[in-house]
Formats: C-alpha cells, sequence, structure tokens
C-alpha cells in the first residue's frame, strides 16, 4: 500500500440503496448482505453506511493482508470507536504513537508463555461449570460457556474472588450486551435518562464495576506480595511508560473492562461453534478422544483453527485511511472507513472453503494472511494467545470428562448476538459422564457410534 496524491479517487462498486436502508441491512443481517453483495460485486464493494459514510468492504486476502500490514501513519482506527463509549484510558479509543505507548504496556501478561499460568483457573472453571450439567438431555452450550469464560477471565483479569468476584460475575454480562448496542452510537444520542434508557442502565453498570475495580485496586497497593502475582491488575499497576510514568487508575478500569468485551463473548462463542461442530462429525470427534488420552493436542490445535476458519465469531473489522491511498486497483479517499472481511478472506483463501477439514491445518501452522479471526497488523487482538489457551483447555477437559452424543441434525446458523456471532441455537449438545467402562479409547468410540447413524 502507498500513499497517492495525484491519483483520483476510484472505489468499487456497490450498492446504491439509501444510507439508511444500508445500514439496516448491514446491521440485522450482515453476513447474509455481504455474501449477496460479494456475488454480485466481487471481492471489494462499497456500501454507504450512517456514521461511518462511504464504507469499502474487503475481501481478497492479499488486499487483507496488505491493509492490516500497512503503518499507522497511513491506515488507523475509524473515526467511532467503542472506546468513546468505554472511557478514555480504553486503547480502542487510541491510535497512533498513543496506542502504540499503551500497547507496550498492556502486552506483557499476554505473551504466549505467560497466559500458561492462568491454565489450572480455566480448567478450574469448567469442573465447576460441567458438574451441574444434565445427561442425556439436550441443552444449549452457549450460556455455560459464558460462564466458564466469564469466570476464568475476571480471575485472570483482576485477581478478583469472593464477593468482588461475585458481583462482577453479576454486572459484566449485561454492561458488554449493553456495550454492543450502544457502543456504536453517535455521542449526540447518549443522554442519561436514569434506568429506562440504554446510556442510563450502561452508566449503572460502569458505576458498580469502578467501584469494585477502585477496591481491587486499592487492596493490591497494599498487598505485600504484589511483585507475585500475574493477574493483569497487578501487572498494569506494576508496569510503567518509557518515561517512568505509572497507568493512571482510571485507565487501567479502562482497558480491563475493555479486555472483558474484547475476549469474553467471543471465547464463549467459539467453544459453542467447537460443540456445534464436533457433533456433526463423529469420526472426528473419536480422533479427538483418542489424543486427549493419550495426551496429544495437535488435531485439537487443528480443530479449533478450522472452526474459526469457517465459523469465526468477529466477521470484520474496522479501519480508517488517514491519507489517500491506493489499495490494490482502488484508491481510497483521506477519512474513508475500511472494512477488511475475515469470513470472505478465509473464504478465497482455501480450497474447498466449505468443507469442514481440521486436517488441512496438520503439520503446518495457519498463514497469518489466509487465516486471520483475531485480526492482524497492529490492531490484531491483543488477547489472541490468552483465547487461543482458553479455548483449548475447556476443550481438553470437556473431552476427557465428557461424552458428547452426535447428531444428524442440520447444523446450526449463525447468529449476530451484537458484538459476535454465536450458534443460532446456542450449540446444543448432549452428554455423559466418562465412566470407568467408556474411558478407554474404543469403549468410547462404541458408545459414540452407538448413538449415530447416517
Amino acid at each position: 500500500m502507498a500513499v497517492t496524491t495525484a491519483e483520483p479517487i476510484r472505489l468499487p462498486a456497490g450498492p446504491r440503496l439509501p444510507k439508511t436502508v444500508q445500514g439496516i441491512g448491514l446491521l440485522t443481517a450482515r453476513q447474509r448482505v455481504v455474501a449477496q453483495l460479494q456475488r454480485r460485486y466481487g471481492s471489494e464493494f462499497t456500501v454507504d453506511l450512517p456514521i461511518f459514510g462511504p464504507t469499502v468492504v474487503v475481501g481478497d486476502p492479499h488486499l487483507v493482508k496488505d491493509l492490516f500490514s500497512t503503518s499507522g501513519d497511513l491506515v488507523g482506527r475509524p473515526v467511532h470507536t467503542f472506546g468513546e463509549t468505554i472511557g478514555p484510558g480504553s486503547t480502542w479509543g487510541l491510535d497512533g504513537g498513543e496506542f502504540l505507548e499503551r500497547r507496550r504496556v498492556l502486552a506483557p501478561p499476554f505473551h504466549g508463555k505467560r497466559v500458561k499460568n492462568f491454565e489450572y483457573i480455566i480448567e478450574e472453571e469448567v469442573m465447576r461449570e460441567i458438574a451441574t450439567w444434565p445427561e442425556g438431555r439436550e441443552f444449549a452450550t452457549l450460556e455455560p460457556m459464558i460462564r466458564i469464560t466469564l469466570g476464568g477471565i475476571l480471575r485472570a483479569l483482576f485477581g478478583a474472588e469472593g464477593d468482588a468476584l461475585d458481583e462482577l460475575r453479576s454486572v459484566l454480562p449485561p454492561t458488554v450486551t449493553l456495550l454492543s448496542r450502544i457502543g456504536l452510537l453517535p455521542s449526540v444520542v447518549r443522554h442519561d435518562l436514569g434506568r429506562w434508557s440504554l446510556w442510563g442502565r450502561f452508566l449503572e453498570y460502569r458505576r458498580r464495576i469502578d467501584a469494585v475495580v477502585d477496591s481491587l485496586i486499592a487492596d493490591a497497593r497494599v498487598d505485600p506480595d504484589i511483585t507475585e502475582r500475574s493477574d493483569v491488575l497487578a501487572v498494569l499497576l506494576r508496569a510503567r511508560y518509557e518515561d517512568g510514568r505509572p497507568m493512571p487508575d482510571r485507565h487501567i478500569a479502562d482497558e480491563l473492562l475493555t479486555l472483558m468485551a474484547a475476549g469474553h463473548e467471543s471465547t464463549s462463542a467459539t467453544m459453542a461453534w467447537v460443540i456445534e461442530r464436533l457433533r456433526r462429525h463423529p469420526r472426528l470427534l473419536s480422533r479427538l478422544v483418542d489424543e486427549v488420552d493419550a495426551g496429544g493436542s495437535e488435531l485439537r490445535l487443528a480443530t479449533i483453527s478450522e472452526v474459526q476458519r469457517t465459523r469465526p465469531v468477529v466477521d470484520s473489522t474496522l479501519r480508517g485511511a488517514k491519507q489517500r491511498i491506493r489499495l490494490g486497483p482502488w484508491v481510497i479517499p483521506k477519512g474513508c472507513t475500511l472494512m477488511p472481511s475475515i469470513v470472505l478472506a478465509h473464504q478465497k483463501s482455501f480450497r474447498d472453503e466449505h468443507v469442514f477439514d481440521p486436517n488441512r491445518f496438520l503439520g503446518d501452522a495457519p498463514k497469518p494472511d489466509a487465516w486471520v479471526p483475531f485480526g492482524g497488523g497492529i490492531f490484531r487482538c491483543l488477547g489472541s494467545s490468552f483465547a487461543s489457551m482458553e479455548v483449548d483447555v475447556i476443550l481438553r477437559t470437556l473431552l476427557r470428562e465428557l461424552r458428547f452424543e452426535p447428531t444428524d441434525t442440520p447444523g446450526e446458523r449463525a447468529h449476530n448476538r451484537g458484538v459476535v456471532f454465536a450458534p443460532a441455537q446456542g450449540g446444543r449438545a448432549v452428554v455423559y459422564r466418562r465412566r470407568a467402562d467408556v474411558v478407554h479409547r474404543t469403549g468410547y468410540r462404541d458408545a459414540v457410534w452407538q448413538g449415530h447413524r447416517g
């Protein structure tokens, strides 16, 4: 990608419907609308949206890679972001040098080796949750997965236990849900009209969160063992910018809420999709249990990658052009919004793209320009290592402890929950405890196939 000042603006074609109609279409049925527009106009097309204006959807994987790898001097965050809603300390509201400085401070707790310290927390949350799961009766797994990931990330981020953990478990899910509804609304419509208004409810939830976080920060500051703690709150309290400045407490609270909003529902939706896919692929399910019993992980990690390829829970992201730039055959004006489509990039990067086949990820790691469930470039999801660890530990524990009954019912459709796309029926499952007579490999395989026909 390069800056261009002499070439005339050249945007890809797109629908000519009124801006409001296009906005409603993408808001209510984004994946279906994007697929239809891609078939009509090609990998790139332009839509006109409320708030964002002309927006270029980018689906060619090579252009998506180019866009993600472009300097922050040319492409940055769009004008409107969730950061404006969360607060001035949120990474989602930062750009340029200020963003890079903050990311350097936030990165250490999320290094791949460090997140392994949190594996025991995730396994404890799984065991706590599945103790209540019914046997032999179908139920939706999405809400249980939300509880698992919520508990895990709260303990890892905040080091919270007891009353503080209970309060955050209560208030954070509705806060994230509200954030998904109001995060991209223009600031002029954000008025506190009390508990009956969306903004009023969000502010009330935020006051409750801040009260708990303030208490946790105060306790951490007097904790004699704070230098030994690995939770993200303790790490951020110890962190310093290059000039020696600490991060302000309010910015720490904003960042913790940002990390929660970014990682909580996305990980739980991914796990619901994992279960939805495995129940429809019994041979793969049997192979995965064999591998777990043998202590392996290669097929499990490949399966997770394939779920993220075929069912990305975040289907696109947003960028803003800071200067007039060339992107492939297109010339994008300054201020134009760009929407790299993760769904389209995944579809165009692999052969037999609609076939669910984890074998494609065995042996070699996914190529960064072809597999981008966490986005890419300087804005790539900061918590991707934590999320990957979380999904792996959850799946490993479930396969070790439970037998999932296969099904030949049609696959669940994607449902837009505001922040993420999840299985429309919640990733329904039927489970049984793995007892002594089915723990060994052959017994498990017989039990799997006894309950599946076709």
